[in-house]
């Protein structure tokens, strides 16, 4: 039975994004207080079949996480039929294919939200992934599927390194696609209608065509449109887009009816955004209410800083000191919403390691016009770098 069917309704998931969401980032997040599902970043198909290493290390994930789903993009069927049996192998709840991918780079090639204007190819990516998963679920081994050794290894390691024992057991995953609701015009309907066609679990919808990119307002109308079309298929809806606050989860589920929402952008610099959620539901107060719980910006200082440095700390041991400048744009964001915040974030472009940012925050504290324990002091400012190549 696929996952999905045992969520809590809505269903309240982390939105992948490429860059932001990786395992160090979804770890902390589930730390704080867990959506109810996570994507990993989106890879390749060939990176995953015939790339380096390092390519994988975007399929890296912690138990805690669980259910996790590990999003792949491209446009070769036959590589997502060999990835699909990679994705199983690596023990990941559930497949899906990102075909909302914005970016020019990935648009352009006919991937992500080229695929838009290729529904069959989109189809056939679709069947091949799904005939992936039947035959590894039927026993086929990656020998027998062509891999060579050296890849076959590189997926031993890599279950290795999340702490994997024993074989990972032979089951069929659910599939499901993300993407948006046109290329250069809205065309929600034709096609929704066109993926409903191979049954996916779950289609995740961002309401916002590939030429809008994230400009705009999303169009919840055109979800809601979609919403009618799957009603009765056995496929959920989930929407996506401009979801800032709780209050904004409550607001569209009750306009569209949409199965669930997958928050993006409202997570950077607070990965403690579904921990309100979490304790409303523990609360059996249900979702229909506009009274989530705490807002999820509303933390003190000393909570905000404390949780920062140990996402700086996780970051550091996962990747190495050299490779820190990654986690700058997190410092970034995390530094909003409060007195002074924007000479803070100003300076943590330049911190290349947990000392330093330590030496930073401490700095910052000894000010005297510094208020360390209040909640939002100002109102929270958008984040400064635009997330790229998501859905």
């Amino acid at each position: 039975m696929s996952f999905w069917l045992n969520l809590p309704r809505p269903i309240i998931g982390l939105s992948p994004m490429d860059g932001v969401t990786d395992a160090c980032f979804r770890s902390v997040i589930a730390q704080q207080g867990k959506p109810d599902v996570s994507f990993t970043e989106f890879t390749h198909v060939h990176d995953v079949c015939h790339g380096p290493e390092i390519q994988l290390e975007t399929l890296l994930y912690s138990e805690r996480e669980r259910p996790i789903v590990a999003q792949l993009y491209g446009k070769s069927p036959e590589l997502f039929y060999l990835a699909a049996q990679v994705v199983c192998e690596l023990g990941f709840d559930g497949l899906d294919i990102n075909m909302g991918c914005p970016s020019k780079s990935v648009a352009s090639s006919g991937s992500g939200a080229g695929l838009i204007r290729t529904p069959e190819l989109a189809r056939t990516i679709m069947q091949a992934a799904k005939r992936g998963i039947e035959d590894w679920a039927s026993g086929q081994t990656f020998e027998q599927a062509g891999f060579k050794p050296a890849r076959i290894a590189m997926f031993e390691r890599l279950n290795q390194r999340r702490g994997k024992a024993g074989p990972t057991p032979r089951r069929q995953l659910p599939l499901s696609v993300k993407t948006r609701i046109g290329y250069d015009s809205v065309t929600v309907e034709g096609w929704v209608e066109e993926l409903l066609r191979e049954q996916p679990a779950v289609i995740s919808l961002h309401g916002r065509t590939l030429q809008q990119m994230y400009r705009g307002l999303a169009d919840w109308s055109a979800i809601a449109r979609a919403v009618a079309l799957v009603k009765g298929t056995g496929t959920l809806l989930l929407g996506n887009g401009d979801i800032q606050r709780l209050d904004d989860i409550a607001g569209r589920v009750r306009e569209t009816g949409v199965d669930g929402v997958l928050v993006g952008r409202g997570v950077l610099g607070a990965p403690w955004f579904f921990r309100s959620i979490e304790q409303a539901r523990v609360r059996d107060r249900g979702m229909n209410s506009t009274d989530l719980g705490r807002d999820p910006g509303e933390v003190s200082l000393n909570e905000r800083f404390a949780l920062l440095v140990d996402h700086a700390q996780q970051f550091q041991a996962l990747v190495g000191e050299k490779q820190f400048y990654r986690m700058r744009k997190h410092l970034g964001w995390y530094c909003k919403g409060f007195p002074h915040a924007a000479s803070l974030r100003a300076q943590m472009v330049r911190v290349s390691s947990v000392e330093e940012l330590r030496a930073l925050l401490a700095e910052f504290r000894d000010r005297p016009e510094a208020i360390t324990d209040l909640p939002q002091a100002e109102s929270a400012e958008e984040p400064s770098v635009l997330v790229s190549r998501c859905s």
